[in-house]
């Protein structure tokens, strides 16, 4: 039994790696891309909403004002090349110093 359990276990990842493993790589990088893109949106989003509801100028029935934010710094759970490469493909915006702002 545990000859069996072992030989699939180990026949399937190389089976996937030798078979397809530049587009299970590409798919698996897409997935990230498209995980770190939605991170970013909501936190992009929760900033200038936050931004956005402060109230100013002393009036306490003010209504809010314009967002200045140009850029935020992105998630962590992600590595630098993940937000360079999104970049690049211009989902978001390089602001320069880490930041990101939407493209």
């Amino acid at each position: 039994m545990e000859g069996e359990t072992s030989g699939q276990q180990g026949g399937g990842a190389s089976g996937g790696a030798a078979g397809a493993g530049p587009g299970d790589a590409r798919a698996q990088r897409e997935l990230v891309l498209k995980s770190a893109l939605t991170a970013f949106k909501k936190r992009y989003k929760l900033t200038k909403l936050d931004d956005e509801s402060r109230l100013g100028g002393g009036r306490p029935t003010t209504g809010g004002k314009k967002s200045e934010i140009a850029g935020i710094v992105p998630p962590r759970e992600f590595g630098r090349d993940v937000w360079e490469e999104l970049a690049k493909g211009g989902k978001i915006k390089d602001c320069g110093g880490g930041f990101y702002g939407m493209g």
